[in-house]
């Protein structure tokens, strides 16, 4: 189950090794200590189970429909947002040579392009610091999507 968290496996195991935790409010707390020790190895393992922001991922793992879910808000069919987000995540992985990550639950296409373009202003450490953030955040929701249905 936590494995569609995230794309990280020592986490999980320390995640795992923590058990029995008293309340999901623990086992989250757990959760956020260990994430917070994060860096730029963790963040290059994470994304490499993520899909590019306006790509839908493809399978039929669980991380792949929480991929979905996330993306759910942006439009596909807007070709000229699509045509953006794409250019936009060229333009990132071209500067940062890595793939765009955001926590998109709740954000339009818009929204995410917008996040997209100011990110682009970033130095490199800021924007490591960001998309650790950013996967922190994403984390943490398919955590509470997983044990509180």
């Amino acid at each position: 189950m936590i494995q569609a968290c995230v794309a990280i496996p020592a986490w999980q195991d320390a995640l795992v090794a923590g058990r029995p935790y008293s309340s999901f409010t623990a086992l989250k707390k757990h959760a956020v200590a260990l994430a917070a020790t994060w860096q730029t190895a963790e963040l290059n393992q994470a994304l490499s189970a993520h899909p590019r922001i306006g790509e839908r991922p493809t399978g039929k793992s669980e991380e792949a429909q929480l991929s979905r879910g996330e993306q759910a808000a942006v439009n596909t069919a807007d070709q000229e947002l699509a045509q953006a987000l794409a250019k936009g995540n060229a333009d990132y992985e071209a500067r940062f040579g890595r793939v765009f990550l955001i926590r998109a639950k709740g954000l339009s296409g818009h929204d995410i392009l917008q996040a997209l373009q100011r990110r682009m202003k970033s130095n490199p450490e800021q924007e490591t610091q960001e998309a650790l953030e950013q996967l922190r955040q994403i984390t943490l929701l398919r955590l509470e999507g997983v044990f509180l249905p």
